[in-house]
């Protein structure tokens, strides 16, 4: 039950991180531009993926540090597989600019 939650909790953190580096903050200022049509440009954030890659590090940091590493650190990853294909699916990152 312990797991479940910390799955969950681990998932909607990595989302949530995901959505925010995406659409509203974007420190590092990577993008990708991506085909678009003769009206429209595309392009996609990596910020939000940076940010969730960041931290999924310091939770496996805390995670070692705690001497937790080898039980908690597959569903950590497994979490982080989940939200980075949720916020995929979402289109969290990708921009559309209208001309």
């Amino acid at each position: 039950m312990k797991t479940t939650l910390a799955l969950i909790a681990q998932f909607v953190l990595f989302l949530v991180v995901d959505a925010v580096g995406g659409i509203f903050y974007h420190p590092f200022h990577l993008q990708t531009e991506l085909p678009g049509t003769a009206l429209a440009q595309r392009s996609f954030a990596w910020d939000g993926v940076v940010l969730t890659v960041v931290a999924y590090a310091l939770i496996l940091l805390i995670e070692a540090l705690r001497k937790r590493l080898r039980g908690a650190a597959p569903w950590s990853t497994l979490a982080l597989a989940f939200a980075l294909l949720a916020g995929y699916l979402l289109k969290l990152g990708f921009v559309t600019h209208n001309w």
